[in-house]
């Protein structure tokens, strides 16, 4: 992609202010242009007309007619960097000082000019050989050099004791550079020779550093993590607390402190993942104005120490920060990672159908559970208590049916209403039952059999043959008082029982099953 404020316009001759794209191009031209900045993702690369040629002490750019310098030498040095400047920089072309070429003498900057001038001419010679044909597919004329040498003349300087090198192919490379451009340099390169034992990376635990960088959680000194995620538009970093407590119990004081880990962190994990573009960083949440002053201050100060060009923006109203940071070329999790050809880079599987996550507890991982794990899991829990199940009778067969026909001499067939009446609440009755029995099974379990009650006196077990009165729920036996206080009646004095079909035709008062039976009631 090719903008229009990237074209060269005074090579073009238009240098007016109104101008468009198609009075300098037009469909088959050849045009010289450079990448500035990579593809990313769906994003392709970007285009510039303005050539630019990295050196080891200054940038070299055909066309321009000024010179800079960067803002981070002295004064002093700025100064007597520009006279230099005056006398080895050709007419043609402008340079930009690096901050490399800080004390650096005069001869190695213009030697340094001096193979930049020529690549640019061998450039240009390839590029007149080219459009003197027709038009075809594009051609690269220069390449950057290997990342080896990259690192060598951007990276490798006097604050370098030593630079290790492991391999034939990369010892040689990096030899005849340094030979060429920095020989002062010679005497801090060792070659490394592993032989049969673990290479250069295992033995200074680069691989561990790796891996480190590659990952998506950072944990700070004091406990408190990092969660860095990558996306198309920007880079999110979420800062936590994480297993950091503080020591004094004041929580504002324990949030700050985090926060300027966090800060000095994120820094450092930007230049070693080389993350470039828009960034934004949710820092906990201050009350104090001056705690997040002072966090934002160490942020600043933390990226004064980046050489690459950023820029730090205000806080939102949300409390985020906002930085951008020029993306260079291709960052550590781009190199060492490819798409998942399963989510297609999303992270998630999509399913035609809902998919129930609720389901964990039939997952492999909690049928695999074992081990301390699994004890731990069952501690407090009691086993299930086993509840016997009341047998189920047809209507009009339950056992207390038949004890009452028995008792009146009466059959259940003379008395079918009744019977209907009492069917209805079979359930009720069932479980009535079934309470007093769980309750006497408790009790006499609680008692020893050889020792009599003394609050009670013994009473004899009822026969077949009892009164109605015996029997709690039998027709003419009085209401049961003691489970309704306050409607109580005084007790009746002993009658001779009457049989059931002689009971007053008083509505039947059915009991409700939500409510517990107590035990009979003594007359």
């Amino acid at each position: 992609m090719l903008y229009a404020g990237e074209v060269n316009w005074d090579a073009a001759g238009l240098g007016g202010s109104n101008r468009k794209i198609e009075q300098a191009l037009k469909s088959g031209d050849y045009v010289l242009v450079q990448v500035s900045k990579d593809p990313v993702g769906h994003k392709g690369a970007r285009l510039t007309t303005q050539i630019s040629l990295a050196g080891r002490y200054l940038v070299y750019v055909p066309g321009a007619s000024s010179t800079g310098i960067s803002r981070k030498l002295p004064d002093t040095e700025r100064q007597r960097l520009k006279e230099i400047l005056r006398d080895i920089v050709p007419a043609d072309a402008g340079v930009i000082i690096r901050t490399a070429s800080e004390g650096v003498r005069e001869e190695d900057i213009r030697a340094d000019v001096q193979r930049l001038q020529e690549q640019w001419q061998g450039i240009e010679q390839s590029a007149t050989d080219l459009t003197s044909k027709a038009s075809g597919a594009a051609v690269a004329l220069y390449e950057e050099p290997d990342v080896l040498v990259k690192v060598v003349r951007d990276l490798f300087n006097e604050d370098f004791s030593k630079l290790i090198i492991e391999g034939d192919a990369a010892w040689d490379t990096i030899d005849d550079y340094v030979k060429t451009v920095a020989p002062d340099l010679l005497s801090r390169i060792e070659r490394y020779e592993s032989g049969e034992g673990p290479d250069v990376f295992a033995v200074h635990r680069i691989d561990e550093q790796l891996a480190k960088a590659l990952d998506r959680k950072v944990w700070l000194p004091s406990g408190g993590t990092l969660v860095i995620d990558r996306t198309e538009a920007m880079t999110v970093v979420d800062v936590n607390t994480g297993k950091f407590t503080g020591a004094g119990g004041n929580l504002e004081e324990t949030v700050t402190r985090n926060n300027l880990e966090a800060a000095e962190e994120i820094v450092r994990q930007l230049r070693l993942r080389d993350v470039g573009g828009i960034v934004v960083i949710d820092f906990i949440d201050m009350v104090l104005e001056s705690n997040r002053d002072l966090v934002l201050r160490r942020l600043t100060e933390a990226l004064g120490r980046d050489r690459t060009r950023h820029q730090v923006s205000e806080v939102t109203s949300l409390g985020l920060v906002q930085l951008t940071r020029k993306k260079l070329g291709t960052g550590l999790i781009e190199a060492f990672s490819s798409t998942c050809t399963h989510c297609a880079g999303r992270g998630i599987v999509l399913h035609v159908d809902p998919v129930d996550n609720a389901s964990n507890a039939s997952s492999p991982a909690k049928k695999a559970e074992t081990g301390r794990r699994a004890k731990r899991s069952r501690k407090g829990k009691t086993d299930d208590v086993v509840v016997a199940r009341t047998p189920s009778h047809p209507q009009g067969e339950h056992p207390m049916f038949k004890a009452m026909a028995a008792a009146n001499g009466h059959h259940e067939d003379d008395e079918d209403a009744d019977v209907n009446e009492d069917a209805l609440d079979d359930d009720a009755l069932e479980e009535v039952e079934e309470v007093e029995e769980i309750v006497e099974t408790i009790q006499s379990a609680e008692t020893p059999d050889n020792v009599p009650d003394q609050d009670e006196p013994e009473h004899e077990p009822a026969s077949a043959g009892s009164n109605a009165a015996s029997e709690p729920w039998a027709e003419g036996a009085p209401e049961a008082a003691a489970t309704e206080p306050g409607t109580a009646e005084p007790e009746a004095p002993a009658a001779t029982p009457e049989p059931a079909a002689a009971a007053p035709t008083r509505p039947r008062r059915r009991r409700s099953a939500a409510r517990a039976a107590g035990p009979p009631v003594e007359h």
